[in-house]
């Protein structure tokens, strides 16, 4: 068992043990070490932190090897957040995806494969499944990540995802509590309103939490978003209203809770993350998340000491912090029960490929032909949200060549994009990937240049299909995955 250090008092220790920090690198730097051994409880990982999955192995081995009850947790949602795969792109197609298919035994063998694989790496928490519905279709950092704009769609995929991921032993942190869905801001840059009444919020936002209680969701994840009706003054993170009254009485959860990222502009940029990390504390939550853009020790001991002085200064109940503390230990005790009775699963490497392939849509005004020669494609490129990030390749370039080579490619954005795609592609046949063509106006308008001048471009939209359909074929992926982007090219060389 773990043995903490020597003089380390029962209130300090708590107050560690409800940080889930992260840390930069492939191996745990001596000081994410020293702090385990101190009475830190929780690790989160990003894809810094990630080589291979031999490495990971490795790295949560030598975490456990300090502390054997660590909760290593990480933001593997498969599909475009990925963080096993951050260089190559997911095996496996995001929720959008499944939710097009909705077959929710697909979504359930989909998060099981996808569980047991974290599970192999030693990872036993996972920051997943969003169970936002994504109501606003201009919404910039949920989209695709949603499993769709309808309620109970969204609220049956979120369970059966909740059900496949614990299956492997891997606790589930449903996300974004209330619901992220309904908001034109990310919350990363500044602090998102939703308003709507109480009713839109009971029938449509909440449902696919209470679907996910229902599920046996081992966390939840609180979002950094202001709802006047549900709180006026505090985002849902800070609300006593939102995860004490709310989401502990109303719906009668007993997991953890976990805040989104503290370093998000929507909380440090206006209570600063000492101080709101107090305020989550005494609002309900039980872990707070930091570690995305803040990853050090520095970060460690402030958020430490800022709990402890509050408690001190009798801002903070101490009972309140021992309580979000057991239930960090309690979710521990969880993990390992889990993973001990986890029979030995049989890998379904295929299951990922398949839910894409069957996610696709398309439409052609008239029978399309297969291509034979290598075309030119030409990726017409958004700015990345920050949960996305723009280290994971996207698009159909890689698949396209490996099916037809000599498949060349460029990256276009802006006004011009149009004009420069068009003199990069030559006589090539154009084949024209899209992400969320309906948010980007200078998108819409590349587009409409390639298809006056080369009527016969295809059209890969892998963002949330809402434009209309055009060109001499289109392809919609709901999502992309590397797998996604694999689909489409199959379609484009008939294979």
């Amino acid at each position: 068992m773990t043995t903490f250090a020597s003089g380390t008092d029962t209130l300090t220790r708590d107050a560690l043990t409800v940080l889930q920090p992260g840390f930069t690198g492939t191996t745990a730097p001596d000081w994410l070490l020293r702090r385990l051994g101190e009475g830190l409880a929780s690790v989160g990982l990003f894809g810094r932190n990630i080589a291979s999955p031999e490495q990971l192995a490795a790295l949560t081995a030598q975490l456990r090897a300090e502390r054997d009850d660590v909760l290593v947790a990480i933001d593997e949602e498969g599909g475009d957040v990925t963080r096993l795969e951050v260089r190559t792109g997911s095996s496996f197609p995001g929720n959008n995806a499944l939710g097009a298919v909705d077959d929710v035994d697909l979504t359930r063998e989909v998060a099981a494969e996808l569980g047991r694989r974290l599970a192999a790496c030693g990872v036993n928490l996972n920051w997943a499944p969003s169970a936002d519905v994504n109501s606003n279709p201009s919404n910039p950092v949920i989209g695709v990540r949603s499993f769709g704009a309808d309620t109970d769609l969204v609220a049956r995929h979120t369970a059966a995802y909740v059900t496949g991921l614990q299956s492997a032993g891997v606790a589930a942190c449903t996300k974004h509590f209330p619901g992220h869905g309904d908001t034109a801001v990310d919350s990363h840059h500044a602090l998102p309103r939703i308003d709507v009444d109480t009713s839109v919020l009971q029938s449509r936002e909440l449902a696919p939490f209470r679907a996910a209680i229902e599920a046996g969701t081992r966390a939840v994840m609180s979002a950094h978003i202001l709802i006047p009706a549900l709180d006026p003054d505090r985002p849902a993170t800070l609300s006593p209203r939102a995860l004490t009254e709310l989401l502990r009485g109303e719906l009668g959860y007993d997991g953890l809770i976990v805040t989104d990222g503290m370093e998000m502009q929507a909380i440090a940029g206006t209570y600063g993350i000492e101080r709101g990390s107090v305020l989550a504390v005494a609002a309900g939550a039980d872990a707070i998340c930091v570690g995305g853009g803040l990853a050090d020790d520095e970060t460690v001991r402030r958020l430490r000491d800022a709990l402890v002085a509050a408690v001190r200064a009798g801002e903070l109940p101490e009972e309140r912090l021992a309580d979000a503390a057991e239930r960090v230990r309690a979710l521990a005790r969880w993990t390992a029960a889990a993973a001990a009775a986890d029979t030995e699963r049989t890998p379904d490497t295929e299951v990922g490929l398949s839910a894409a392939r069957r996610a696709l849509r398309t439409t052609a005004p008239e029978p399309f032909t297969p291509l034979t020669e290598p075309p030119y494609v030409a990726a017409l490129t958004p700015v990345a949200n920050i949960a996305v990030g723009d280290e994971t390749p996207w698009g159909v370039a890689a698949e396209l060549f490996r099916l037809l080579p000599g498949t060349e490619t460029g990256s276009f954005a802006g006004e011009d994009a149009g004009h420069t795609a068009l003199a990069a592609a030559g006589p090539r046949r154009i084949v024209a990937v899209v992400r969320d063509e309906h948010r980007h106006p200078w998108m819409a308008s590349a587009l409409d240049t390639l298809l006056s001048a080369r009527p016969d471009t295809i059209v890969v939209e892998m963002g949330l299909p809402q434009a209309t359909p055009r060109g001499a074929l289109h392809l919609a992926t709901h999502g992309a995955a590397r797998v996604c982007g694999r689909a489409a090219a199959e379609v484009i060389a008939g294979v």
